[in-house]
């Protein structure tokens, strides 16, 4: 059943395409299609989006680029990156400089939202959406009056919507499972019930339970600063065996746990990180949690103390975010004016970039240079080159925010100091991949009880239905005869390594993986995990989108490899230093993968340009 093919029609159903397969195809590789959201196939991080930015990185680029071509535009700021960082930015600039300030985003990809990314399905004529990116409004961080603020300006009220629009009844009596694979565990199981009963020795299973429900302080005669000190440099598999001490045979069923969040397994997250996580095996130990306190998402809103932690999904995750941005910016692009129509606006993307306008977003535009007219410290604009189409462009500005990668700065800007340089290049981005299966019917999931399973030994680690999220117009599949988004999350890493380099290795995995080896491991897995419950992958597939990041999210410091910076003194503080009419956003330059952090990160390049 998984071996069958899947027919190439079948493989781009779901895209409203009129055109043949191989001219797709090319749309695919070049980003020539006129609405990216409903590309299928790999997405993300395309070989189309890196290859400029690959080559300016081995030191090919300028040896064959040839001469830029002066554009004569000129612009109050030039942003380079339409994530959501860089949207703020640009926001946060226009609302100080005025409405006619003269703004031009630049990016790499064919689609505005850096990782906060939407896909769009259409199946039996209903509108199906994923984030390809990030996934929701969260964070461990209060959010800052700025970040909240913005969020209120564009009347997104987390807490008010995960109330309203959630509907958990769609899925009453199914539970989360576990499948455990043959090749890592021996056999062929999906358990629907606690992890007590896995296919395990039983002292395995006695360790598990030990573990999920004693209350024992495997920490005793340490104060609760000292335990929290040593459970922050030993890793949660450290954690296992050497305090805890459950068997080996234990490690392989929570090994994945932490990878949607950090991109590494238990050996490279501490027992402290897991701990704030809820992870089992501290039920004892007495650790108090500090809340702490949260600005509420109303204009002027103000700190609240003890309030709960904000999350929310948007069906297409946080692109919809980036999406009430650009419609702000972009008047006429889509209709619309609250982030209930937003869902299902359909965006006109030859508006983005329309002369005479005061901000205009170039996408399939990678900037390669960076560079000041005469000396940085008192130069008057930045000559900005970018390549489109295998030609080069310059275009200038009175000031630039690089809300691009870190690692990408030191290549674009080579004025910068050693230091700032070494300090950008620290960071080693969090490879992961988003996969979203179109199916035509989630009754395979309903016959086996389960909304989600995890699958700790296998290609992904996840395989759940979409969350049930209705707003404005957009209604989530409600009956098992309806078609669904299934999600499936993969993060490639090398155990047993430091975290960094387990990311190394992980984005060299996805750079060399084609599309047919996903496509081949996502219906191998689907057909043994929901096949017994009557899943066919070549009949029930109906379209598949990988979201590939292989320079994924902003990587954030572990007690375990990174040392303890003094004050002011950690290389995401050396990094964002402004250097002359040159300013530097993104979540990589606070090193948190958070939407709030990324919307403060590009406030503060903002104030800095300013106070030129």
């Amino acid at each position: 059943m998984a071996r069958r093919s899947i027919t190439r029609r079948d493989f781009l159903n779901g895209a409203a395409m009129s055109a043949s397969s191989a001219a797709w195809l090319m749309a695919l590789e070049t980003g020539d299609a006129s609405y990216p959201p409903a590309l299928t196939g790999y997405r993300g991080s395309t070989d189309a989006s890196s290859r400029a930015a690959h080559a300016l990185r081995d030191g090919d680029f300028w040896k064959t680029a040839g001469e830029p071509t002066e554009t004569h535009e000129t612009y109050d700021l030039v942003v380079v990156g339409a994530g959501i960082s860089g949207l703020a930015a640009a926001h946060f600039y226009q609302a100080r400089a005025g409405k006619s300030a003269r703004i031009l985003i630049l990016d790499n990809h064919d689609d505005f939202g850096g990782h906060a990314r939407r896909n769009e399905f259409r199946s039996a004529g209903r509108l199906l959406l994923a984030n390809g990116g990030t996934w929701s409004i969260e964070s461990p961080y209060p959010y800052s009056r700025v970040a909240g603020g913005l969020m209120a300006e564009l009347g997104i009220d987390p807490a008010a919507l995960e109330t309203r629009c959630v509907d958990w009844k769609v899925y009453n009596g199914l539970k989360q499972g576990t499948f455990f694979d043959k090749e890592t565990f021996g056999v062929e199981r999906l358990l629907v019930g606690p992890l007590t009963e896995a296919p395990l020795s039983a002292a395995a299973r006695r360790d598990i339970a030990r573990l999920e429900t004693a209350a024992v302080d495997y920490l005793p005669g340490l104060n609760q600063t000292a335990k929290k000190d040593r459970l922050s440099r030993v890793s949660y598999k450290q954690f296992l065996l050497d305090l805890v001490k459950v068997s080996p045979e234990v490690i392989p069923v929570y090994q994945t746990r932490p990878h949607d969040l950090f991109g590494v397994g238990i050996d490279a997250v501490s027992a402290l990180d897991c701990w704030a996580m809820r992870y089992p095996g501290f039920q004892g130990m007495h650790l108090d949690r500090e809340p702490s306190p949260r600005v509420d998402f109303t204009p002027g809103g103000d700190l609240v103390k003890d309030a709960p932690p904000y999350f929310f999904h948007f069906p297409d995750g946080n692109a919809t975010i980036a999406r009430m941005l650009v419609r702000r910016l972009v008047p006429g692009v889509a209709p619309g004016r609250t982030a209930e129509d937003v869902v299902t606006a359909k965006f006109d993307y030859g508006r983005l970039d329309r002369e005479g306008a005061p901000v205009r977003i170039r996408l399939n535009s990678t900037v390669v240079r960076a560079k000041h007219a005469g000396d940085p410290a008192a130069a008057k604009t930045v000559a900005v080159t970018y390549a489109r189409d295998r030609r080069l462009f310059t275009v200038h500005a009175k000031a630039v925010v690089m809300a691009c990668w870190n690692m990408m700065i030191p290549y674009l800007a080579p004025e910068l100091p050693a230091r700032q340089r070494e300090a950008l290049r620290y960071g080693v981005k969090v490879p992961l991949v988003y996969t979203v299966v179109a199916a035509r019917n989630w009754k395979a999931f309903q016959k086996l009880g389960v909304h989600g399973v995890t699958s700790p030994g296998m290609y992904h680690s996840e395989v759940r239905l979409d969350r049930p999220v209705s707003i404005g117009a957009y209604r989530c599949p409600q009956s098992p005869d309806e078609p669904i988004l299934i999600r499936m999350t993969r993060t490639p890493c090398q155990p047993g390594l430091p975290e960094r380099d387990q990311h190394r290795v992980g984005r060299m995995d996805l750079l060399t993986t084609p599309f047919a080896t996903f496509e081949s491991k996502i219906r191998d897995q689907l057909a043994r995990i929901v096949g017994p419950g009557g899943f066919d992958p070549a009949r029930d597939i109906t379209a598949i989108t990988v979201n590939r990041w292989p320079h994924g999210y902003a990587y954030e410091y572990n007690a375990l490899w990174d040392p303890d910076w003094p004050a002011g003194q950690r290389p995401c503080e050396i990094a964002r230093q402004r250097f002359g009419r040159i300013a530097i956003a993104n979540s990589d330059a606070a090193a948190a993968a958070y939407t709030d952090q990324a919307i403060d990160q590009g406030y503060r390049a903002v104030a800095e340009l300013l106070a030129l």
